[in-house]
């Protein structure tokens, strides 16, 4: 459709390998002192997570 972005962040976890949308709410969020929010895995718990276009 014309109003949608035809590229889509797409996040794995390196540990796991569970896959989901970038920004997704299947993905947790953790605020991390010194670090600020991150972004974690449902299924392993890790914040290895890398994001691609």
């Amino acid at each position: 459709m014309a109003g949608e972005s035809a590229t889509l962040d797409h996040s794995r976890c390196r540990n796991c390998g569970f896959e989901a949308p970038g920004g997704a709410d299947e993905w947790l969020r953790i605020d991390v002192p010194k670090l600020g929010r991150m972004t974690q895995c449902p299924d392993c718990e890790s914040t290895d997570i890398i994001t691609k276009r």
